[in-house]
């Protein structure tokens, strides 16, 4: 299968790793316990589920696996990490805690195998463990028997591999698993169907976020009539990673009418980019601030459509004050220096917290150039994290 990947994908993974200071690994936890505590507000419940179209008294008791809190760290004045968004759906965890066994296992990084936060093999059984207890808050002591992993044409994902590693896990641990097309499910007489053998959970990797499209009609029947445990499922995607919830968490404003504390307040003020709504009322005080703003879809995911107000073109800027948008503050990530024989380079980073229920399970890094994550760098790509502890940062 590793060679598969590096044929197919040979900038998935870097060939380096990322030091990162064990403060800047608090600093993020204590971050997202911040965001962590306002989304459990009934008034911020309110405001993003009744935005979505859904109703706050049919949460289900489900989290949502693989919440993606991405950091980057910004030098200078206040220096730190900052959330520059959170993903549901994430993907990479398991693809980086197989790479964190890997890199351990490298002559060059055995000295390095103390810096680690978490244990490779430790991860993977807290994975499992994590869609157990979605299965157990939904379902109760039922056996959880078969797991399908849903995504449009799965064999076309660049994250595909990832899906057939799940699927080996999941069988590992003596759940079936199958990795299916939302096409290729069926539904009838209370019954989620692959290959007529019933779904009982679905690790949702769809981008449909809401289950809106003619393709997904059998898993949205299914889950209004709660028929199968879906995760992450839409309820996850509005109380976490539409864009829009960031100026919601950096309005400080709204936040003390919350009634959210102090010091959550101030955790908040430090971590978050300041982040606005883009209306076309405000078009050219957009266009004249350009440059300390990045733009982004407010239902967006992957980079897609995201700019970078100095890179801006005026149509493009059009297309934006349209609507559907976000402006936030420019947090401008750090850089990684990587010099090989004949050769120096510079890559952006930014850091991915794979979290459940508030607790970072797994920190990965992401190496790119240009403006967003892209895999298409050379030298880029998904990187372990090490961690430099402050004695020996001092």
């Amino acid at each position: 299968m590793l060679d598969d990947i590096v044929a197919t994908r040979p900038h998935l993974f870097s060939d380096s790793v990322v030091f990162v200071g064990e403060e800047h690994l608090r600093r993020m936890a204590a971050i997202i316990a911040a965001v962590e505590s306002v989304i459990a507000l009934p008034a911020y419940r309110k405001a993003v589920l009744g935005r979505a179209g859904l109703s706050v008294q049919t949460t289900p008791a489900a989290a949502g696996v693989f919440m993606g809190y991405d950091f980057h760290l910004v030098a200078g004045e206040n220096s730190g990490p900052r959330l520059i968004e959170i993903n549901t759906n994430a993907g990479g965890g398991l693809l980086s805690a197989k790479l964190l066994s890997a890199r351990l296992t490298c002559a060059c990084c055995e000295a390095a195998a103390s810096r680690r936060q978490f244990a490779a093999e430790t991860v993977e059984a807290a994975f499992v463990g994590m869609f157990r207890e979605e299965w157990r808050r939904e379902r109760g002591a039922a056996p959880l028997r078969r797991i399908a992993i849903v995504d449009d044409t799965p064999d076309e994902q660049y994250l595909a591999p990832e899906f057939e590693l799940f699927r080996r896990l999941f069988v590992a641990h003596g759940i079936d698993a199958v990795i299916v097309d939302p096409r290729d499910l069926d539904y009838a007489h209370g019954r989620l169907e692959h290959a007529g053998k019933t779904i009982d959970l679905v690790y949702n990797r769809l981008t449909d976020f809401y289950l809106e499209a003619p393709a997904s009609a059998a898993l949205r029947a299914a889950y209004a009539d709660a028929a199968v445990v879906l995760t992450p499922h839409p309820h996850a995607h509005a109380l976490y990673a539409d864009k829009r919830n960031l100026v919601l968490l950096s309005n400080a404003e709204w936040l003390r009418e919350a009634g959210v504390p102090a010091d959550v307040r101030t955790e908040l003020a430090l971590g978050i980019p300041h982040t606005v709504e883009v209306t076309a009322a405000q078009a050219d005080r957009f266009w004249r601030e350009r440059k300390r703003w990045f733009f982004k879809p407010a239902a967006g995911f992957g980079g897609r459509a995201a700019y970078r107000g100095d890179k801006l073109t005026r149509g493009v800027f059009e297309t934006i004050i349209a609507g559907g948008y976000i402006a936030q503050a420019v947090a401008a990530p750090s850089e990684r220096h990587l010099r090989s024989p004949g050769s120096e380079q510079s890559l952006k980073l930014d850091l991915r917290n794979f979290v459940y229920r508030g607790e970072v399970q797994l920190v990965s890094a992401r190496l790119y150039r240009g403006q967003t994550t892209n895999f298409r760098t050379p030298g880029g790509g998904f990187a372990s994290v090490l961690v430099i502890r402050r004695r020996e940062s001092a």
